[in-house]
């Protein structure tokens, strides 16, 4: 009984193995010297107008 289990777990982990082998995606890399492009945006002014104490709104609180 202990046998079969420790031999069934032997096959599965050596299955697991070999799939992780097989399976591995394997990318050549390329060497580009390519410089990445830097694009600055342009921020928008945002004009705030501040309201006096006497003209703001009731909470309701």
């Amino acid at each position: 009984m202990i046998l079969t289990i420790t031999l069934i777990i032997s096959f599965l982990i050596v299955v697991n193995f070999l799939l992780l082998i097989f399976s591995c995606n394997k990318s050549t890399r390329k060497s580009t010297n390519q410089t990445p492009q830097i694009v600055k945006k342009k921020q928008p002014k945002v004009v705030t107008n501040q309201l006096a104490s006497s003209q703001l709104a009731p909470t309701g609180s």
